[in-house]
This record gives C-alpha cells, structure tokens and sequence, in this order.
C-alpha cells in the first residue's frame, strides 16, 4: 500500500494560496473520486485504487504530524518508502519541482510537525517549487506562502501539477 499526503490550510481562504500546492496536487491525483473525512484522524482521505490512499490533513499544516501519525497507525505494516508528502517549497522556483526521499526544505512547519510526529524524515517528499518573489519583495516566507498565486503564476502551477501526477503515476505502476 501506499500513502500520498497532500498538504495544505483547510477552508476557502487558502483555496489558491501557495502553501496550498499539495492539496491542488493530491485533488489533481483523486480526480472525480469522493473524499471522506475521518473525524479521529482530523483528515479528508480517498482510495483511487486498493492500494493507494490519499490524504489531505484538516489540521493546518503547522500540525499535519497528527493526521499522518493517525494514518500510519491505522497501517501498522506501513514503511516509510511508501509514504509521499507532496508539499510547497521556497527553496525551489515557481515550475519547478523534486521528488526525493528524505530531503526536504531548510524549514517548513508542516514537515517539521510531521517529522517529529512519526519520528523520522525518511519518506518521499514532493517538492512542489512556489518561490517567485522578486529581488526586492522584502516580504517574509511566512507571510508569502499564505499569498494567492496570480493568474499566470496558477497557469505555471496547472503545468507543474499535471507533470507530478503523471510521475507519481508512473511510480505506482
């Protein structure tokens, strides 16, 4: 089995904010499928096929740990190498991504929650790029992440989702 976790800030407010990439992949990946939400995990899931689950924390990112601690319990045979966090990174540029184990950005809440919950960093990271701030926008990390994509930045962003899904497929083949 494998476990993809998108992240993301539940609500309308975040819909199209740059820390929300993961859920724009994950919906992307579950297509027409119907998400269920798990009260005990704090969590949205679907199940594509039998054996690929997909999760959206309701947590908030800074406290994705706990949805995904609930989920890899519930999967007590679950490793690691079977784990896909697909996340917004500022140290990667707006269309561009990586796909590496154990390798994430130098500081992201999110993954920093979810480390710490499952006590370890070895699981693939998605690393979906959103930095494009110009040289002279001042503006901190935290602040930008919670930023809109503008509509052409949303076009780079549609290619760049189209490109990890169609990996991530390839992956589960």
């Amino acid at each position: 089995m494998k476990l993809i976790v998108g992240l993301g800030n539940p609500g309308k407010k975040y819909k199209n904010t740059r820390h929300n990439v993961g859920f724009m992949v994950i919906d992307s990946i579950a297509g027409e499928k119907k998400w269920t939400e798990s009260k005990k995990g704090k969590l949205l899931y679907c199940w594509p096929t039998d054996e690929l689950e997909l999760i959206k924390p309701q947590t908030f990112m800074n406290e994705s740990g706990k949805s995904v601690v609930a989920v890899t319990k519930k999967h007590q045979n679950m490793v690691t190498d079977d784990i896909f966090v697909i996340h917004d990174d500022l140290d990667i540029s707006l269309g561009e991504y990586k796909i590496q184990k154990g390798k994430g950005p130098k500081d992201h809440n999110g993954l920093n929650s979810i480390y710490e919950s499952i006590g370890t960093k070895e699981f693939w990271h998605v690393r979906i790029g959103v930095e494009n701030r110009s040289e002279g926008d001042k503006i901190t990390g935290e602040e930008y992440v919670l930023r809109e994509f503008g509509d052409e930045e949303m076009e780079i962003v549609k290619k760049v989702i189209s490109e990890v899904k169609e990996e991530l497929e390839e992956k589960f083949k």
